[in-house]
């Protein structure tokens, strides 16, 4: 017997009236510009899962272990690992389209780049800031918390993701964006969801195929940490897709894993 589970929850942020009145083409536009920051979200946090468990299989490097950096140059994402107590790298590994298998694996002590340097101190301030009592960024009992710096246009913008080691579940929302100038200063930010939504990925002992959890007006678009948290978890739990409904928009915003794309169609037909 296959089943759906439905997730319906509320959003912190405001935007503007007349949703309604956005036409498809930019609608799809938008859904566009969200797969693009979705994957790439997901390939900076996959890196880093995949560097801490091949950090944590060699005794030379866990006993030294001390954090990581992911970072993009071209078309190569980089995992920098740390010496504990010490800004110095003591494990690198890299990807580029197989990003549960880097392609290379380097370990040496050497020297942070100026670039490396930069982005750890700049990941260090924005994340003090963000996770002070000013922004009450919150973590679930038994969960986690993981942070990634992108660089965008005008800055950076610090994720921050809910993850969980169970492997039953998709730990959907609770999760946030921050919006920093190119010295770090946060400027503007969002909490895409008000809480964690718990998404079991059996029910009665039968296998779940498909998720799908409501956006009220505050969130009219399928999100980024929607679909990073996805696939981040999609290949320990058998499923292929989700669905978010927007009650903003009346859409059904549908992403498919195999197909790696965001189908849409109207929620009143």
């Amino acid at each position: 017997m296959k089943l759906l589970t439905t997730t319906t929850f509320l959003f912190l942020t405001l935007i503007a009236s007349g949703q309604e009145n956005i036409s498809d083409s930019e609608i799809k536009l938008k859904t566009d510009s969200i797969l693009t920051e979705g994957n790439l979200l997901y390939k900076f946090e996959r890196a880093a899962w995949v560097s801490t468990d091949m950090a944590m299989a060699r005794t030379d490097i866990k006993n030294r272990y001390g954090g990581y950096l992911i970072y993009q140059t071209e078309d190569t994402v980089k995992s920098i690992v740390f010496e504990k107590g010490i800004n110095e790298c003591i494990y690198e590994l890299q990807f580029t389209t197989d990003f549960s298998n880097p392609y290379k694996e380097i370990v040496e002590n050497r020297q942070l780049t100026e670039n490396e340097n930069k982005l750890q101190l700049l990941k260090l301030k924005i994340t003090d800031e963000a996770l002070s009592a000013k922004y009450n960024v919150t973590c679930p009992e038994g969960y986690s918390l993981n942070m990634q710096l992108i660089p965008y246009n005008i800055g950076y913008k610090l994720y921050i993701l809910t993850g969980t080691t169970q492997t039953d579940l998709v730990p959907l929302g609770n999760d946030y964006v921050f919006f920093t100038n190119t010295s770090g200063e946060i400027n503007s930010w969002r909490k895409f969801h008000s809480h964690l939504i718990y998404s079991p990925t059996q029910y009665n002992g039968k296998q779940i195929v498909g998720l799908m959890h409501s956006h009220l007006k505050p969130e009219p678009y399928i999100t980024a940490t929607d679909i990073c948290t996805f696939k981040l978890y999609a290949e320990f739990c058998l499923l292929d897709n989700f669905e978010v409904l927007s009650t903003a928009l009346s859409k059904y915003f549908k992403y498919d894993l195999k197909e790696d794309k965001i189908d849409i169609r109207d929620a009143n037909k």
